[in-house]
């Protein structure tokens, strides 16, 4: 159902080197180059990521409420994801570990304070 997301920057040349770095952990590269925005992915066909100048020329601010989840295939990715983040200057949003029965996620904010987590289920 979802074919892609996008969060706002304020800084582009910023976010692109974080997410490059953070979705390299997970083998998902930068697909697309619009000049005001990136967008990352594992093929046109599935779903992508996208990190943008807001088109209204207005600075990027943070949706309260608001949050993109990654899904990865193991444990020790989410993990991975998570310590990848905080070392790029990300903030903790929540450690990894069980959020109930047969779901482990651990959360984080990006570097403009988009509220991201990475997860797996099973």
């Amino acid at each position: 159902m979802i074919g892609y997301t996008t969060l706002g920057t304020n800084d582009l040349p910023r976010a692109a080197a974080f997410y490059d770095e953070l979705f390299a952990v997970i083998g998902v590269k930068r697909m697309m180059d619009f000049g005001r925005g990136y967008a990352w992915g594992t093929g046109m066909d599935k779903p992508g990521f996208g990190v943008m100048l807001p088109f209204d020329g207005q600075p990027a601010t943070v949706g309260n409420g608001v949050m993109v989840a990654l899904v990865v295939d193991s444990q020790d990715k989410v993990k991975a994801v998570h310590a990848k983040a905080l070392a790029l200057g990300g903030k903790d949003e929540g450690a990894p570990g069980p959020r109930g029965e047969g779901f482990y996620a651990a959360y984080f904010r990006d570097l403009d304070g988009n509220k991201l987590n990475a997860f797996v289920v099973g």
